[in-house]
């Protein structure tokens, strides 16, 4: 294993070698595989990195600090993200020379904040326990970053790690996202004390402290789990359609027939609706605007019963007044049996490149087009709001990775509102394939029904759809690249739970009184060091 000795004289090649391989396999711990135990040793490995440039001046040390982090990002970032890819390829005529822009630039660019966190944990570096609590915070920091500026990004973000474990994911009920991120980062990084130049004790209390931690998670998860009972909502049957429809098939318009037969063979399958009280299609159903196409609203008053309900991704257009193109909305749609529309809610946050260009007109000119190759790119919607079903509970609406973002995923609740009853994610990650892709996104709406206790219908063209309970279990599921129906109840929510009633107000006072432990055991570090000299 690296230490500091071994590291110590180390040419910068191996040294920046080393950083992106621990980069790397520390994304083994991410979705599908969940080794979240591979970062207690590859976060040392970063650890000690950063300890090699202690006899450094300080703006060397601190580049090097930064170095180290940008490459232990790239590699994480590279290997966590490579899937990205495959999204160039559903159109490669188009698309393919962008591909490494996607590959190997987005990661560049998310490896910036990796490495940002590593020099701002610099500037409090110590020589014992206390640099891998600074490591840790400002880490967070960085990631909160990550997933604020320039639109956001918090993909596979470090607290995802332990929350491949639906056990320790139950801390999230109470610190979120940010929380999870801080723990999971202070506690696997701890094995790096082992190697510090200090008595027995004080070498091994940061490892046992952080299994103590752990355990305590673990023990307090499996508590709640196993003692959480979950009502469903009465009277509500839903059905949720998976058509596994190819990607370069999905948005051509002289498809539209094959991709409404598609649709309602497979709704229709297992019996059909009869007794079905709601239906659930995925993210951009159609390769046309509905409301344009009186044939396929026919369709759907033929295929539903009388009282069911179908809800639906499908694009909006919105006539803009002196303007021949109208707005074009990603949104959610709620038609009854006789496809009348009783609900609507517009996507708030887009994807950059993916649903719109930066400097659309200008970039427009040049030929460049976004993935979705809708001109003029997609309209947002300016507040996200409560979706009315009838039938049901009101929903968040989450259309494809708004349910990533946890810090704006909540609409604003009016003094008096319901609370709502369950979160709604309609995606398409068909654009990725058979990847890691699906599984982390999965993954992270799930835990988005954790931190607020609320239950998820997740519906996507081709993998992963599920109905998942307020604390995360699984009550039904349809894998990846099978084409099918889910049928089930809907759980009720729980009670707010704290993170969902104070939200990041619980993490940052957690990585308060983590900022002042490790001032205190800093000032313990250095005045140990001056009593050895």
């Amino acid at each position: 294993m690296l230490t500091p000795a071994s590291l110590h004289g180390t040419p910068a090649l191996w040294r920046a070698l080393a950083a992106l391989v621990a980069g790397a396999l520390s994304a083994f711990a991410l979705p599908p595989f969940g080794l979240w135990p591979v970062l207690a040793l590859t976060l040392p490995v970063l650890v000690f990195l950063i300890d090699a440039t202690r006899e450094l001046p300080p703006r060397r040390a601190l580049a090097a600090a930064f170095a180290a982090g940008w490459l232990f990002g790239m590699g994480y970032f590279v290997a966590g993200l490579w899937w990205i890819g495959m999204a160039f390829l559903v159109q490669a005529d188009a698309f393919l020379w962008l591909m490494p822009f996607a590959v190997i630039g987005l990661p560049a660019y998310l490896a910036l904040y990796t490495g940002l966190g590593c020099a701002l944990a610099r500037l409090a570096w110590s020589p014992g326990p206390a640099r891998l609590l600074f490591l840790a915070l400002a880490l967070t920091v960085a990631e909160w970053l990550r997933g604020t500026l320039l639109t956001g990004f918090p993909w596979n973000d470090f607290g995802y790690a332990l929350a491949t474990d639906l056990r320790f994911a139950q801390a999230a009920a109470v610190i979120g996202l940010p929380g999870l991120c801080v723990v999971t980062l202070a506690a696997l990084a701890s094995p790096a004390a082992l190697f510090d130049a200090a008595p027995a004790g004080r070498r091994h209390g940061p490892l046992m402290l952080a299994v103590a931690v752990l355990a305590g998670m673990w023990g307090w998860g499996q508590y709640r789990l196993a003692t959480t009972e979950v009502g469903t909502v009465a009277g509500a049957r839903l059905r949720l359609m998976q058509p596994d429809l190819p990607q370069d098939q999905k948005f051509r318009y002289d498809a539209r027939r094959s991709v409404m037969d598609l649709y309602v063979a497979t709704s229709e399958s297992q019996g059909g609706l009869a007794g079905v009280t709601h239906l659930f299609w995925p993210e951009s159903a159609f390769p046309f605007l509905i409301d344009h196409e009186p044939e396929a609203l026919s369709r759907l008053a033929a295929m539903l019963p009388p009282g069911t309900i179908l809800v639906t991704g499908a694009a909006r257009g919105e006539p803009v007044p002196g303007r021949a193109r109208p707005d074009v909305f990603n949104s959610l749609r709620v038609f009854d049996s006789t496809a009348t529309l009783r609900g609507n809610a517009d996507k708030v946050h887009l994807v950059p490149f993916g649903e719109y260009l930066p400097f659309q007109e200008t970039l427009e000119s040049l030929g460049l087009e976004s993935l979705t190759r809708q001109r003029g790119g997609f309209a947002a919607a300016p507040t996200r709001a409560l979706l009315a079903i009838p039938g049901l509970p009101p929903a968040v609406p989450l259309i494809c990775y708004e349910a990533i973002l946890p810090d704006e995923m909540m609409p604003a609740a009016a003094p008096g509102a319901p609370r709502p009853g369950f979160l709604l994610n309609v995606s398409n990650d068909a654009w990725f394939g058979q990847t890691p892709g699906p599984y982390q996104h999965f993954e992270q709406a799930r835990l988005r029904a954790v931190e607020q206790g609320l239950p998820l219908i997740r519906v996507t063209n081709n993998g992963i759809s599920a109905i998942v309970d307020p604390v995360g279990r699984i009550v039904g599921m349809l894998p990846l690249g099978v084409k099918g129906v889910l049928d089930g109840a809907l759980p009720e929510p729980l009670p707010a739970t704290l993170y969902a009633t104070y939200g990041n107000k619980i993490p940052w006072f957690l990585m308060l009184v983590l900022a002042i432990a490790a001032i205190v055991l800093r000032r313990r570090d250095m005045h140990a060091v001056i009593d050895r000299r």
